[in-house]
């Protein structure tokens, strides 16, 4: 999305937030539409064939999703051809999905020698985004690496990092959207606009991800106001416990409501796609089904929406 100017954002914040929630009972077309699509992330899906992953999130009623590139993944980049990729784009195109990320896992604390293989990593999801969604390149998301208590240590370095990063992804002609992680050494929205500053390249934008504020007990009003205005992409999961202990959930089995986190994207004037994270400590149980997490899911943000009193927008 394009950052609002501040005083254009606080104002239209301000009026927003004085309209009245609009109830479920509206029909359909009275709702005002909402300006994003859901989507489920392919991270929680490593154990599916690409094209079962694909049709069970396209049958689910999915808009989008968001592809792994990690290593191990069908999608991992320097192992998925162009024959491959370009069965992918027909396979989306067939289905009606979009892709709405690439996702790896970077760390702008690596070595030298890992710090290389990094940048070569981003100029590989550069091309694989330009190849599998030529029409509207998806952003590269990742975390960051390091310890919360390493910050005031670490964070210049970090900030060189995301600089090799940012001309990397220029070359690649590609978005990173770099997201703060409770565990990481940029936990909060004042670390990580510190590093979006520092950087200061439209090639590096901001993703949102509230459940690792809700574990510091930051509300979803000042979280959103910080960060909204440089975000370019948005996960949802929900989570319980403390920053030390840490459990994180599906959409629907924690706390967040999501009535009134899709009213206040709506009003805060969020343009972009709202995307299920299933974390890897959810995909690691026994137990678990990426076909259900994503049925689930779904229910618990298509709810959303209508609790929230806003039709689908795709």
């Amino acid at each position: 999305m394009t950052p609002l100017p501040r005083r254009a954002f606080l104002s239209q914040t301000a009026a927003a937030l004085g309209f009245v929630t609009l109830g479920s009972t509206l029909r359909a077309e009275d709702k005002p539409a909402a300006g994003f699509g859901l989507g489920f992330t392919l991270y929680g899906m490593k154990s599916l064939a690409l094209d079962d992953a694909l049709k069970t999130c396209a049958e689910i009623g999915y808009d989008n999703v968001e592809i792994a590139l990690l290593d191990g993944y069908p999608t991992e980049a320097a192992k998925f051809g162009s024959d491959e990729r370009a069965k992918l784009r027909e396979t989306l195109a067939s289905k009606k999905l979009r892709v709405s990320a690439v996702m790896d896992n970077l760390t702008l604390l690596a070595d030298e020698a890992k710090q290389a293989k990094q940048l070569e990593r981003i100029k590989a999801a550069g091309q694989l985004a330009h190849d599998v969604s030529p029409e509207a390149v998806p952003p590269l998301e990742t975390v960051l690496g390091g310890k919360p208590t390493e910050w005031d240590q670490v964070k210049d370095r970090m900030a060189e990092s995301l600089r090799a990063w940012a001309k990397a992804a220029e070359e690649a002609k590609i978005i990173i959207a770099i997201k703060a992680h409770v565990m990481s050494a940029v936990q909060n929205p004042e670390r990580l606009l510190w590093l979006y500053k520092a950087v200061n390249n439209p090639a590096v934008q901001l993703a949102y991800d509230y459940s690792h504020f809700q574990l510091q007990g930051l509300t979803l009003d000042d979280t959103l106001a910080a960060i909204l205005p440089h975000t370019r992409f948005i996960h949802v999961k929900d989570a319980s416990g403390t920053p030390d202990k840490v459990t994180f959930l599906l959409p629907g089995e924690g706390t967040i409501d999501y009535g009134a986190y899709f009213k206040k994207l709506h009003d805060f004037g969020y343009k972009g796609d709202v995307v299920v994270e299933v974390s890897a400590m959810v995909f690691k149980r026994p137990d678990y089904d990426p076909k259900e997490a994503a049925r689930k899911s779904y229910t618990a943000l298509v709810g959303g929406l209508e609790k929230a009193g806003l039709a689908r927008g795709r």
